[in-house]
């Protein structure tokens, strides 16, 4: 699972988060940003509390990651959000404000884009830690549920109103429906600009 581990990955994950929520990246844009998108000031703090929980985490830090846990959650609950840290890869595009709970074992890569009233989480007879493990590029449309010690293959786009308790391997399809089946061969491949944020990012350093 890609973690924050250093200050570099904590400015890596920023930036591609910036790029999947389509902020402007002027000084000015982000000013702007800063008082008016509610989405990415939350982002913001959650990866800041990733950071200090997994690079600073020493008796001199703890009061300030406490502080952080309590800016995420009254943020998140203000939003509708109830994600915990390390769940989330890079270029995570949250794309409304609205219901969106996430258990804190759920494991998603990068560049995921998931809508409101969405649940992620364990089956309710099953254990808690048994989570879904979800893949890269992966797109979750609106009132999606996505339960179970299951595997989600990079590349998928998931439809809207999905109930998705068994795994997809097949890397670049179409899931849909209640429970979840193949529904096309298209994946999230070309859904939305925020798709390949962290491959635009590394292309853009490596120039």
């Amino acid at each position: 699972m890609n973690m924050i581990q250093s200050r570099e990955d904590y400015l890596f994950f920023l930036e591609a988060d910036e790029l999947a929520l389509n902020i402007d990246q002027t000084r000015s844009g982000r000013l702007i940003a800063y008082f008016t998108h509610d989405i990415w000031h939350f982002q913001r703090l959650l990866r800041k509390l990733e950071y200090y929980k997994n690079c600073r985490d020493s008796f001199f830090y703890k009061p300030y990651i406490l502080y952080l846990l309590y800016r995420v959650a009254t943020s998140g609950r203000k939003l509708g959000f109830e994600i915990h840290p390390n769940v989330f890869g890079p270029g995570l595009g949250i794309a409304h404000i609205g219901t969106l709970i996430v258990n804190k074992r759920v494991r998603v890569g990068e560049n995921c884009r998931i809508h409101s009233c969405t649940y992620l989480a364990a089956q309710a007879t099953g254990k808690d830690d048994d989570c879904p493990v979800i893949g890269n590029n992966v797109f979750i449309g609106p009132c999606t549920v996505i339960v179970g010690k299951i595997h989600i293959a990079d590349n998928i786009a998931i439809g809207a109103n999905s109930f998705v308790s068994s795994s997809f391997d097949e890397d670049g399809i179409t899931i849909a429906g209640a429970p979840a089946k193949k529904v096309s061969e298209n994946g999230s491949y070309g859904l939305c600009s925020f798709q390949r944020a962290t491959e635009m990012l590394r292309l853009k350093k490596s120039a």
